[in-house]
C-alpha cells in the first residue's frame, strides 16, 4: 500500500484547506507541498485544483514531524510511513529503517561524548597552573 491508498475524508466526509490544516498543525504551507512531492501526505483535489484535506492529515503531519525531529530524511521517511500510520501494513522494513537510524545516533552520540572526553582532558591539563 502506498500514500496515495490511504482515504482523505474523514467519516464524516468533511475536509479542509491547506491553510488550515497549516492552522492546526502549526506546519507551513510551503512545507506541506513539500511533504506531497515526497508522498508523505495526500491531498485530495477540488476540481478547481484546490488541495483538501481530511482530519488524519493533522495526525500523519504531526508523526511526519516527528520522524523529522529524529532525524530521519524525507526518503528514509517515505517508505516506513505506511507502517506506522496503519497496523495491516506493517513490515520487517520499518523496524530495520528505523532500528539503523536509532543505531548511526547512538554511535554519533558514543563519538561525541568520545570528545568531550578528550576536551576535558585537555581543559584540566591546560586550565592547571
Amino acid at each position: 500500500m502506498t500514500t496515495t491508498d490511504i482515504a482523505v475524508r474523514t467519516t464524516d466526509g468533511s475536509t479542509f484547506s491547506i491553510g488550515e490544516l497549516s492552522s492546526r498543525t502549526g506546519v507551513s504551507h510551503r512545507s506541506l507541498r513539500y511533504y506531497e512531492e515526497q508522498g508523505l501526505l495526500l491531498a485530495e483535489r477540488t476540481p478547481a485544483g484546490h488541495r483538501r484535506y481530511s482530519q488524519e492529515a493533522v495526525d500523519r503531519v504531526g508523526l511526519v514531524q516527528r520522524l523529522f525531529a529524529a532525524g530521519l530524511t524525507s526518503t528514509e521517511i517515505q517508505p516506513v510511513l505506511p507502517g506506522l500510520v496503519q497496523e495491516g501494513c506493517r513490515t520487517e522494513d520499518l523496524v530495520a529503517v528505523l532500528s539503523e537510524h536509532r543505531e548511526r545516533l547512538q554511535q554519533e552520540i558514543a563519538w561525541q561524548l568520545d570528545t568531550i572526553d578528550i576536551l576535558d582532558e585537555v581543559i584540566e591539563f591546560h586550565g592547571q597552573s
